[in-house]
């Protein structure tokens, strides 16, 4: 195994810590459904608060710190704000999660 360590270049630990800030960003069950939905398509806030079974309020928190994190981004179309992935990698984050956890 030590072997195997030394032949790749382990990630900084400052860099570790970033990735954990941002796992714990996502760490909640409508956080990964609403980073789900958006990795289909653009949709409102009531639209995913609906999908969650959640009050709009609450969708909107979710949507606010995944925004200050900088996986999302918002777009107004006049009165309302529809919302989409900015960071892609997430796709891979969620394939991982589909593949072990959805039946």
């Amino acid at each position: 195994m030590a072997a195997r360590t030394k032949k790749k270049k382990l990630t900084p630990l400052p860099a570790l810590e970033q990735a954990a800030e941002c796992l714990r960003t996502l760490a909640h069950p409508h956080r990964l459904r609403i980073v789900q939905m958006l990795l289909r398509g653009r949709y409102t806030v009531g639209e995913l608060a609906e999908a969650c079974g959640i009050p709009s309020h609450m969708a909107s928190e979710h949507l606010r710190l995944m925004q200050r994190s900088g996986f999302l981004t918002s777009e107004k179309e006049g009165r309302k704000a529809y919302y989409e992935v900015a960071e892609m990698h997430l796709q891979h984050i969620m394939r991982c999660v589909e593949a072990r956890f959805d039946p």
